[in-house]
């Protein structure tokens, strides 16, 4: 060990069990930080989080396959998180029956709004085909944003990019974009999140307003649904 000073951490960083704690360690960090700040838009815990892993996995050295061997878990825990929604549905279900119209209205609309908006705009800034298949379903929960993309046979790694900063832009301006506009309806706020920016957005939500988070879980889980039919209609019809 005396003849190299690295040895130890050679040995650590070999361990799954290392990038684990990174992560969980970084995201408390982050999240604290953000509780201070009185969840301060701009000090959201997962754009610190990312950002922070990234510049240690650069200074370390250390591949992507090495850190995801150890923070897989973490990963795996976006299945049981994700059904947990159905805890905090269940309790709101009248207030979700009684706005049930409304909410369809607006899925429809969010829905084809985000995907034709950026197929559009790609196609105007002349982006090439495969990015822009890559980016078409960037509104909806990574795995099933991935999936499409690879239907499309596209890269499913560009997707899971554009999801993240969608993610993370959403939960950034949902809350000044709500209050410069005016809306005070939780359940319109928390919906409008929940299509446009997926899981990060959802929870951003629910740290606003449990109505708001209950709506953004319905729209996130109802988009990856409306999504997963139209992007193949709106590639076949847009994307040249």
């Amino acid at each position: 060990m005396s003849d190299n000073p690295f040895a130890l951490w050679v040995y650590l960083s070999q361990s799954p069990l290392l990038w684990l704690t990174v992560t969980l360690l970084t995201y408390a960090v982050a999240d604290a930080v953000s509780l201070k700040t009185r969840r301060y838009p701009l000090a959201n815990p997962v754009l610190h989080s990312m950002w922070i892993i990234g510049a240690f996995l650069l200074l370390t050295k250390t591949s992507y396959t090495t850190y995801f061997a150890g923070a897989q878990f973490v990963h795996f825990l976006l299945g049981p998180a994700t059904v947990a929604l159905a805890v905090p549905l269940y309790e709101n279900r009248k207030r979700v029956a009684a706005a049930i119209l409304p909410m369809l209205v607006a899925l429809a609309v969010g829905s084809i709004t985000a995907i034709v908006s950026v197929v559009v705009l790609a196609e105007a800034a002349g982006l090439p085909r495969g990015l822009i298949l890559a980016m078409a379903p960037k509104s909806v929960t990574a795995g099933v944003a991935m999936g499409i993309s690879e239907s499309l046979h596209a890269d499913p790694s560009l997707t899971a990019v554009s999801v993240i900063l969608t993610g993370i832009i959403g939960a950034i301006i949902v809350t000044p974009l709500m209050n410069r506009t005016g809306i005070t309806d939780y359940r319109a706020r928390g919906f409008a999140v929940g299509i446009a920016a997926h899981g990060i957005g959802t929870a951003r939500a629910f740290q606003v307003d449990e109505v708001a988070g209950v709506f953004a879980g319905i729209a996130m889980s109802l988009n990856a649904l409306v999504t997963s039919l139209l992007v193949p209609l709106a590639v076949t019809f847009l994307v040249r």
